[in-house]
C-alpha cells in the first residue's frame, strides 16, 4: 500500500470517527426533547397528504399550507387529546382517593362474584388454593391502588413541570412546521447521505413509512375507536368511570390476542354475577360483535396491507417500548421490530445473490 493511500485511509477514518462523535453529541443534546421531536416527525408523516392538499389550493405558498395543516392538527388532535387526558386523570385521581379512604370495597365485589359462581367452579378454586379470597382481594386492591396512584403521580408531575410541558409542546409544533414544509427535501438529503446502497436506503425508508402508517392509523386509530365504543357501552349499562375504562381499552387494543377483552370480559362477568343480566348481555354482545369486529373492518381500510411483524413480536416490542419510553413506546417498539426484520431480510437477500449466480 502506497504512502498516499495509507494517508487517505487514515484521514477518512478520522473523518468517520469525527462524524460518529459529533452525531452522539447531537443525540445527547436533543435527548431531553426526544418525545416532542418524535411526535413532530410522526405528525409530519401522517399529515403530509393534508399538507399537499392545502398546497394544491395555495400553489407556491408552502408556509401557508404548513400553517393550515398545523392548525388542523391542533384543533382535531391536540386539543381533544388534552381534554380527554385531563378528564381521565381526574377520574383516576378520584378513584384512587376512594380506594385509599375505603369508600370502594373491593372485597365485597370479589365476594359477590365468587358467590355467584357455580358450585363446581367454587370447588375447583378451593382445591387450587383460591377459595380463601382474602389474599387475592388484598393483592387486587393493592394493584388497583398502585395503578391509579401512578396515574395521579404522573398528573402531579406534569402539573409541577408546566414550563417543561409547554416548552416541549412548542418545540413539537415548531419542528413539525418545518418538517411539513421541507420534509421531502430533508428526507432526500438524509437518504443520499446514508452509508448504504441507495436501493437499500430507499427500501428502509419505505418500510419506515409503512410501519408509521400501520402503527398510528392501524393501531392507535383503531384502539381509539374501540375505546370509544367500550366507553359508550359501559355508559349504557351504568358502569362508572367510563372514560378511564375506555382509555384502558384503547391501550389494551394494542396487545394482540387479548385486546379490549381484558377490560370488557371482567366487567361482563361482574354484571352477570351481581344479577345485572341484561347489562352483562349488552356488554358481551357489544364486546364480541362490535368492539371485537371493528378491528377487522377498520384496519384493512386504514392500513391496506400487513406490517409483516408476527403478533407475538408486536406484543413484546409494544410492552417493552412502553416500559422504556412511556406512551411513545407504542410507536417506537413496533418500528424497531419492523426495521430489524427489514434489515435482516435485506441482508439475507444480499447473501443469497452470490449463491444464485
Amino acid at each position: 500500500m502506497s504512502e498516499g493511500a495509507a494517508t487517505n485511509r487514515l484521514e477518512q477514518g478520522g473523518f468517520l470517527l469525527f462524524l460518529a462523535a459529533i452525531s452522539l453529541a447531537l443525540l445527547a443534546v436533543v435527548l431531553p426533547f426526544f418525545q416532542p421531536l418524535l411526535w413532530a416527525v410522526l405528525a409530519a408523516i401522517l399529515f403530509q397528504p393534508l399538507y399537499r392538499w392545502f398546497l394544491t389550493r395555495r400553489k407556491g405558498r408552502e408556509t401557508q399550507a404548513a400553517l393550515l395543516t398545523l392548525l388542523v392538527i391542533l384543533l382535531a388532535v391536540v386539543l381533544p387529546a388534552l381534554w380527554i387526558g385531563s378528564a381521565v386523570v381526574a377520574e383516576a385521581t378520584r378513584l384512587f382517593l376512594a380506594f385509599r379512604d375505603g369508600q370502594i370495597d373491593v372485597a365485597m365485589y370479589f365476594e359477590q362474584v365468587f358467590s355467584a359462581l357455580p358450585a363446581n367452579i367454587q370447588a375447583s378454586l378451593d382445591r387450587a388454593g383460591l377459595g380463601d379470597l382474602g389474599e387475592v382481594q388484598a393483592q387486587a386492591t393493592e394493584f388497583v391502588q398502585a395503578s391509579l396512584g401512578l396515574i395521579a403521580q404522573q398528573a402531579l408531575a406534569i402539573g409541577g413541570s408546566v414550563f417543561g410541558f409547554v416548552l416541549g409542546f412548542a418545540i413539537a409544533l415548531y419542528v413539525g412546521f418545518f418538517l411539513l414544509r421541507d420534509g421531502r427535501a430533508i428526507s432526500e438529503q438524509m437518504l443520499a447521505a446514508l452509508p448504504f446502497e441507495r436501493g437499500i436506503a430507499d427500501r428502509l425508508a419505505e418500510r419506515f413509512l409503512v410501519l408509521v402508517r400501520a402503527t398510528i392509523k392501524g393501531s392507535v386509530v383503531v384502539g381509539l375507536v374501540q375505546g370509544a365504543l367500550g366507553a359508550f357501552t359501559f355508559w349504557i349499562v351504568g358502569i362508572p368511570s367510563v372514560l378511564l375504562l375506555g382509555v384502558i381499552m384503547a391501550i389494551a387494543s394494542l396487545l394482540p390476542a387479548v385486546g379490549p377483552a381484558i377490560v370488557w370480559v371482567p366487567a361482563a362477568i361482574y354484571l352477570l354475577a351481581t344479577g345485572a343480566i341484561w347489562q352483562g348481555v349488552v356488554v358481551i354482545v357489544s364486546g364480541v360483535a362490535v368492539i371485537g369486529m371493528i378491528d377487522n373492518v377498520l384496519r384493512p381500510i386504514l392500513v391496506g396491507r400487513d406490517t409483516g411483524i408476527p403478533d407475538w413480536l408486536i406484543l413484546i416490542t409494544t410492552l417493552g417500548g412502553i416500559a422504556l419510553f412511556g406512551l411513545s413506546g407504542i410507536v417506537i417498539g413496533p418500528l424497531v421490530a419492523g426495521l430489524f426484520l427489514a434489515g435482516w431480510s435485506i441482508l439475507g437477500e444480499q447473501r443469497a445473490r452470490p449463491a444464485a449466480t
